[in-house]
């Protein structure tokens, strides 16, 4: 091999591991903010408001109480199926218990 090829695959063997170590280092803060945003205590606070609106919006419609309570209920339902997702996945978990071990530090700190 010639050595001007050994040089083009130094140059696309060093390309392809700074892709690598960026992906290694991007696709997990990615992860970890997905999840943060269905498992964090402000996100359920995102999630109730969400909900509230929702049914406020449908009973300012005319939507019948019942009909509105059961939509909304459907509504947070499949907000609250993506977290089950996310807990399926093996680092959802580990987040997930770091929301926990926070707050009950904090609540032991009271």
């Amino acid at each position: 091999m010639s050595e001007e090829k050994r040089e083009k695959w130094r140059g696309d063997a060093e390309e392809v591991k700074a892709i690598f170590e960026t992906l290694s280092t991007q696709i997990p803060k990615m992860i970890r903010g997905i999840i943060d945003s269905f498992f964090s205590p402000e996100a359920g606070t995102r999630m109730g408001k969400a909900v509230a609106e929702f049914y406020k919006n449908l009973k300012e419609a005319g939507i019948p109480e019942e009909e509105a309570l059961a939509m909304a209920k459907d509504y947070l339902g499949t907000l609250t199926k993506w977290s089950e997702v996310l807990k399926g996945l093996k680092i959802a978990p580990t987040i997930h218990e770091k929301y926990q071990k926070r707050e009950e530090g904090e609540k032991g700190e009271e």
